[in-house]
């Protein structure tokens, strides 16, 4: 075993000391030493439950013969850092937790790992570490938020911010305000609608990294705490049997996971978070590809902010494996893959039922016939640019108009806000990329400024930032190249004509060859927003996004 290397032999006298420091039995060291990496922490509401689920996988590893030993993870909540400085540091500590553990690991010899994620970067960044260390490893999340209830419907964290949007405009006043605000957050849990938390534990069932329910299971339901049980139980299992990360990871499986996303309708941070773990486990995962999944995969979800429904309600249609059995259904997935659960994909699946087909439709009455994501391409996004298409709304789908320049979120927001945003525009949010903000923030606050003032039907906005999975509308982000590394979203000027077209995937600047390489050649590179700390040196190493956002020693760019 790996904590062979810090428990037997003579020279191991001295890490023995310091396990007896940390009041270990010689009986448990002479047990396989299981890390539970916990991402408890009493800021982040998915977050703040994490105590009772790591409780209960040590519970279940020690009932199964195990020594579990828990360490941290950080985690920045979204929804907090929104719209200021604080959502610049959202994405890149995806990588900052993947290294961290990696280091836990490496130093202390662990044998195997149960992780304990449940918000958008810890998700993808302890996934991209169990593939990095690649020693048996089982996912359980903290579940998600219940749905809040605001007049009589069920509402999400989007609602809110929408909300504000609508106050501003003048459509709601305070005192309703103030009801979103007091209502719409009712339970610990990641944010109750298929945002991009719910989006990656749900991939992370998906794809064979954990048991039945830890995408849909919500985090108040006592279900929760008996799978986290069942997870330790499942680690010692799996290290029995050496079955390991890297096993599971495999090409097969991600095309299950984009097809499963495409099923869901998913939040278009997936198609960062997916290339970078397929990166971290030896896979190419390339970006184009998407768009043929998409094109042979049903849409049979409409979560909140594409439509009612919540995670509560897939839990209760049947969850994940109910989805997977739809899509099983027309040969849309490899099911002779194993998986964590210790069994193959078909054997997991195979007693799935699909208990309300309002919720999980069914694959011969589906939402949309392609998927909930489309990749783009054009003279706008030479590499790609992504837009969750199954919330966009349908006289979106094909759309041109004029451009409106900003250089930073801030200046967008003040224009949607001032009213100068009208009807048929396109707005353009630039220099907000990996290497460019630094960090792509995340735009849910223009987005939702759009929706909640009535914008939505006849206003677009492109970035090469990204979205929340709260967003909805003509959002299309990820433009790659970036502004900061001289894309042509960086010579788009004010008034410039944009061509939408999603169903065709396509994203131009309707201007003739000449007259963009003319505007290429004016064009000067501006620094960095941030020129010191953690931000400058990951703006020095961070790749495009349609490589995953992934970090490089050097840049090849």
């Amino acid at each position: 075993m790996n904590s062979d290397r810090v428990m037997e032999g003579s020279a191991q006298a001295p890490h023995r000391s310091l396990f007896n420091a940390l009041g270990v039995t010689s009986e448990e060291r002479k047990k396989p030493m299981i890390g539970i990496v916990s991402s408890y922490n009493e800021i982040v509401p998915g977050h703040m439950n994490l105590d009772k689920i790591t409780e209960a996988v040590r519970l279940g590893v020690a009932e199964a013969g195990g020594f579990p030993v828990v360490f941290p993870a950080i985690a920045v909540c979204d929804g907090i850092a929104m719209g200021h400085i604080g959502m610049k540091y959202s994405l890149v500590t995806r990588d900052l937790i993947a290294d961290s553990t990696e280091c836990m690991v490496k130093a202390h010899a662990f044998d195997a790992l149960v992780m304990i994620p449940n918000c958008d970067k810890n998700v993808p960044g302890l996934l991209m570490a169990a593939a990095r260390v690649n020693i048996p490893t089982i996912f359980v999340s903290g579940g998600a938020m219940l749905a809040g209830n605001v007049g009589g419907k069920k509402r999400s964290l989007s609602s809110i911010f929408e909300a504000v949007g609508a106050y501003e405009a003048g459509k709601i006043n305070a005192d309703e305000l103030l009801e979103f605000e007091e209502n719409v957050c009712p339970t610990c849990g990641s944010c109750s609608g298929m945002y991009t938390a719910n989006s990656m534990n749900c991939l992370t069932e998906a794809i064979g990294m954990g048991l039945k329910g830890n995408g849909t299971i919500p985090a108040v339901y006592s279900a929760r705490i008996r799978l986290a049980k069942q997870a330790g139980y499942k680690i010692m299992e799996l290290l029995e049997k050496n079955i390991r990360p890297r096993d599971i990871l495999t090409k097969e499986a991600f095309e299950n996971a984009l097809s499963v996303d495409m099923a869901l309708g998913c939040s278009t941070n997936t198609m960062l978070h997916l290339p970078a773990i397929a990166h971290e486990a030896g896979v190419e995962l390339d970006m184009e590809y998407c768009n043929a999944i998409s094109d042979r995969t049903p849409n049979l979800c409409h979560l909140a902010p594409a439509g009612g429904d919540h995670i509560e309600d897939l839990n209760a249609a049947g969850g994940i494996y109910a989805v997977m059995k739809e899509l099983s259904k027309k040969d849309l997935l490899h099911l002779d893959l194993i998986t964590a659960t210790g069994k193959t994909v078909r054997e997991n699946i195979e007693s799935a039922m699909n208990l309300n087909p309002e919720v999980i439709r069914p694959i011969d009455n589906p939402f949309m016939a392609s998927g909930g994501i489309a990749v783009l391409k054009g003279n706008l996004a030479p590499d790609t640019a992504v837009v969750k298409r199954s919330a966009v709304l349908p006289e979106m789908m094909k759309h041109e108009g004029p451009a409106r320049v900003f250089d930073c979120e801030e200046d967008a927001i003040a224009a949607i806000k001032g009213g100068k945003i009208n009807p048929g525009d396109v707005v353009i949010i630039r220099y907000e990329g990996p290497k460019g903000g630094p960090g792509m923030r995340e735009m849910l606050n223009p987005t939702s400024a759009i929706v909640g003032m009535g914008l939505d039907k006849t206003v677009a906005l492109i970035t090469d930032g990204r979205f929340s999975g709260a967003s909805r509308g003509a959002a299309i982000g990820h433009v790659s190249p970036e502004a900061a590394l001289g894309g042509p979203i960086a010579f788009i000027k004010e008034g410039d004509i944009i061509e939408i077209d999603i169903p065709a995937n396509t994203l131009n600047i309707r201007i003739s060859d000449e007259e963009l390489e003319a505007r290429r050649k004016e064009w000067k590179p501006q620094p960095p927003k941030v020129q010191d700390g953690y931000l400058l040196r990951y703006a020095s190493m961070v790749q495009s996004a349609n490589k995953g956002a992934i970090l490089v020693a050097k840049n090849t760019d």
